[in-house]
């Protein structure tokens, strides 16, 4: 498998993001609904990187600085036909490198409560992540779960 910056540009990109967004629509109210769409990923201050195993593009994931020390973890999808074989693993722990590259010293992220979200959040204390109050711009709600590492 191979992780490279991705500049959002292909549509198979695209079209693997707008599924993810619509998901994640489907799963969570409006208002619990933080999925960043095609256009908020290419504003500065974020870094998107694509999976791919051969061709085939595998999973997705970016990084969002918050401030000089604090990054947010955003976008993590990993294929339907790839899930729980080892992509989001990878790119998480290419993440996780590249913030700490970047001088970040934590790195926080929001994900759902609902079961649906139970492995992403398993596989997130796995590599260290641990509950937290929100942060940045978001407010406590009950369909979220906050978690954060220091780096």
């Amino acid at each position: 498998m191979k992780i490279a910056t991705d500049d959002l540009s292909g549509p198979e990109i695209a079209a693997f993001l707008t599924e993810h967004v619509r998901q994640m629509q489907s799963i969570s109210p409006p208002e619990s609904k933080h999925a960043l769409d095609l256009e908020a990923l290419r504003k500065p201050g974020i870094t998107f990187w694509s999976v791919r195993d051969g061709d085939a593009l595998v999973g997705c994931g970016a990084l969002k600085r918050l401030d000089a020390d604090h990054a947010e973890l955003k976008s993590m999808r990993t294929s339907a036909a790839r899930k729980r074989s080892g992509v989001a693993s990878l790119l998480l722990e290419h993440i996780i490198t590249e913030a700490k590259r970047g001088g970040f010293t934590r790195l926080s992220l929001e994900t759902g409560t609902a079961e649906f979200f139970l492995p992403a959040r398993k596989l997130y204390e796995k590599f260290g992540f641990v509950q937290c109050e929100p942060f940045a711009d978001y407010q406590p709600d009950p369909n979220s779960a906050f978690m954060t590492r220091e780096l």
